[in-house]
């Protein structure tokens, strides 16, 4: 158990992040392209890959990141029940109204409450991530190039340095990682978490499941947007067919008199 919390705790180091303690890349990484359910006009997320997901960022993510803008009812979005979602958010503690005597107090979260942070505040965070702040999730499949793509490519990529590779201290060899050297060390390993249905939870099981939450996380509007863009396009199609045989009824009678 404290090396899975040791674990836990050093994801917050520098997870996805190409700042501060990585070294600076030469070139760019060829990333390890997913066939994703929401790729393309058409796409759409997968809930029980997401559901997955949520438990993957639950279990090993959350104690050092937050997800500061979902809320608890966020999380009936991808298919939890409203019980289920309610049951989640009973499980964290936020700010409550003061005490008679003006002193603050907690309670249990709620539908309507965003997911709390694991710091009380960014001096607490610095003190247990050796002076980094670790950050926020709710953007970070939109923030980095190659969105999901990257976030599983770099759970992926840890691997033991080459020979001739020059690792520095502190660091972890990744191969995808621009440089290759992240402070971040390896957060998944097979059968880290339990998946009550679905798939193995493998590595690459896991990686996928999790960056496929955190695309959502980013953008929960994806499938209302693919749809009115399916609209729009259909409203197009008919308003051209239209224009087209008025265009020609018009000019029928045009060349009739001529």
């Amino acid at each position: 158990m404290k090396i899975i919390k040791a674990i836990k705790t050093a994801f917050a180091a520098t997870i996805l992040l190409g700042t501060g303690s990585v070294l600076a890349a030469e070139g760019e990484v060829e990333l390890k392209h997913q066939d994703w359910s929401f790729n393309g006009a058409f796409g759409t997320y997968d809930r029980a890959a997401m559901q997955r997901g949520f438990q993957v960022y639950k279990e090993v993510c959350a104690a050092c990141h937050g997800l500061k803008y979902i809320a608890f009812r966020n999380l009936m979005e991808i298919g939890f029940s409203e019980a289920e979602a309610k049951a989640i958010a009973a499980e964290y503690t936020v700010p409550g109204a003061p005490d008679e005597f003006g002193d603050p107090t907690e309670r249990a979260a709620g539908l309507s409450d965003y997911m709390p942070s694991p710091f009380a505040n960014e001096q607490a965070a610095k003190a247990s991530n050796n002076g980094a702040i670790p950050p926020d999730l709710s953007l970070v499949a939109k923030a980095r190039e190659g969105g999901p793509d990257y976030l599983y490519s770099l759970l992926t990529g840890y691997e033991d340095p080459p020979e001739d590779f020059e690792l520095g201290d502190g660091l972890n060899y990744n191969a995808v990682f621009p440089g290759h050297q992240i402070a971040m060390p390896q957060p998944l390993f097979d059968d880290f978490v339990t998946y009550a249905n679905g798939p193995e939870a493998s590595v690459d099981q896991m990686a996928k499941d999790v960056s496929h939450f955190l695309m959502w996380a980013a953008e929960p509007k994806l499938e209302a947007r693919h749809q009115m863009g399916f609209k729009v396009m259909a409203f197009m199609l008919v308003l051209t067919i239209l224009l087209y045989l008025i265009n020609r009824k018009v000019w029928a009678n045009v060349k009739k008199k001529h």
